[in-house]
């Protein structure tokens, strides 16, 4: 063979010892202490959030309606005896550690998966490690889901044959209304627990707790103002890992005074919070919730409540067109005759929010809503509407009577006997008594709320014309 030319050579050698060099380095590597054996490793990096985590039962603060004393998820737990579970409830709520917690206070393996990130693959091979598991040793497994809302239709029907004959216990939690976002045959397999957001004082007990513990801020030298524990307490909407990153952030961002103590001040909370977290999810629960307090609201006649809700649903984004159009909406269902200027305010409305814009919209939107709120209210006209659309779909199909009948021509009404008809206008206050419908029933009965007033006193005056013209003169057909 001929030689090789000397670059090649000098290439070969070259690539030969940075091969050795990275061998060097990953052998190096393969010895090194894990980053928790490492002396130098912080755990402090960890989220305050995680480091917090609740250990035991006793640990977890709120939820006490479902985890106090003698209530039945307690009991379970305790007694390790407990079935599939799904934990519903809002962000930082404590779902999460009450499902390390049940880990650790059962005797049972613990696997962890995920909505976002599982496959119907990964899934079944976690189903089926878990079924042996129970057949070699006895042991049974936990599998903790969350955001088992994200799980598709396939992904959940695996889980079924599991679930149902107890090789594994779930435990799903999620934001979202299991009876919305969860099959029927696995929420009919499992117990449903809500989880309400901590409430003022659990999330100031958590913020005094992370202060004080050394694996959260107790390293640090501290003094937080009541005013600041009230203050985070409050604008983290019940969300106790929102409330531990702003303290943390707070605490590692402002610098010792001439003391040696960190003074974490209102102030310095408000910087670390920002904008308030309102729990508004655009197309699920909060957003269904608030806008049905807001039109409750309206209809109730409580204008307070319905601004509150109005802004709370703009504060946190939501479409300005979509709250004008539920308010269009309502002018004609739940105001309706009573007042029917409220239509024309609320449609005003509308129109004026796609012309002006956010965020000078947000004042068309409070006035329509304070004047349909305070308008007298009646429905008179949609619950006739329903009553008569009840009696198309179920009732017999009333025939048009002739007189009524689309004719085309006089020739033509002669021909067909659709003749009859008799025009209002020409007869003295623009009102004639002939048949309407072949049926006295009453669709339409106004209230005595508002216009509907002038409306109904108009409609008796027109029924007596009525009885008065029908004595005076036979019946049709009669002979």
């Amino acid at each position: 063979m001929a030689p090789e030319p000397a670059p090649f050579r000098q290439n070969l050698r070259w690539a030969d010892a940075r091969i050795l060099a990275f061998c060097r380095d990953r052998m190096s590597d393969l010895f090194e202490p894990a980053p928790a054996d490492k002396p130098d490793f912080d755990a402090t990096r960890r989220p305050l959030a995680a480091r917090m985590r609740p250990r035991t039962l006793e640990d977890i603060v709120g939820q006490d309606h479902i985890l106090g004393p003698g209530k039945l998820l307690r009991r379970a737990i305790e007694a390790d005896r407990l079935s599939s579970i799904i934990l519903y409830g809002p962000p930082g709520c404590g779902k999460t550690s009450l499902a390390e917690v049940i880990a650790r206070t059962t005797r049972r393996a613990f696997d962890r998966s995920s909505g976002v990130l599982s496959n119907v693959a990964g899934l079944r091979q976690s189903l089926e490690a878990a079924k042996q598991r129970r057949a070699a040793s006895g042991r049974e497994t936990i599998l903790f889901i969350d955001e088992i809302h994200r799980f598709n239709k396939a992904q959940q029907d695996v889980l079924l044959p599991y679930v149902e004959e107890g090789a594994v216990t779930l435990i799903g939690a999620t934001t979202h209304n299991p009876f919305f976002f969860i099959n029927n045959p696995l929420t009919s397999r499992s117990q449903i627990f809500q989880l309400e957001p901590l409430d003022a004082e659990a999330v100031a007990l958590l913020l005094r707790r992370a202060l004080a513990h050394p694996e959260g801020l107790g390293h640090l030298k501290i003094a937080m103002d009541e005013a600041a524990v009230a203050h985070l307490a409050a604008v983290c909407e019940g969300d106790g890992r929102r409330a531990l990153n702003a303290l943390e952030i707070a605490a590692l961002t402002t610098a010792p005074g001439p003391d040696g103590v960190i003074h974490v001040t209102r102030a310095v909370t408000e910087e670390s919070i920002q904008k308030k977290a309102v729990v508004y999810d655009h197309d699920e629960d909060g957003h269904y919730d608030t806008i049905s307090a807001f039109i409750k609201s309206v209809r109730g006649s409580d204008p307070n409540a319905a601004l509150y809700w109005l802004a709370k649903m703009l504060y946190a984004g939501e479409d300005p067109r979509f709250v004008a159009r539920r308010l269009v909406i309502l002018a004609s269902e739940d105001i309706g005759n009573a007042d029917p200027r409220g239509l024309s305010v609320a449609v005003a409305a509308l129109e004026a929010v796609d012309f002006v814009g956010m965020p000078e919209a947000r004042i068309a939107l409070a006035q329509a809503t304070t004047y349909l709120a305070t308008a007298p209210k009646s429905n008179a006209a949609y619950m006739g509407l329903e009553a008569a659309t009840t009696d198309v779909k179920e009732g017999r199909t009333l025939p048009v009577p002739k007189h009524l009948r689309s004719t085309g021509s006089k020739r033509a009404a002669k021909a067909f006997g659709h003749q009859g008809y008799q025009y209002a206008h020409d007869f003295d206050g623009h009102f004639v008594d002939q048949e309407y419908m072949p049926t006295d029933k009453i669709y339409y009965q106004p209230s005595s709320e508002g216009y509907e007033e002038i409306i109904r006193k108009r409609i008796e005056h027109w029924n007596s014309l009525r009885k008065a013209a029908r004595q005076k003169k036979p019946p049709p057909n009669a002979e």
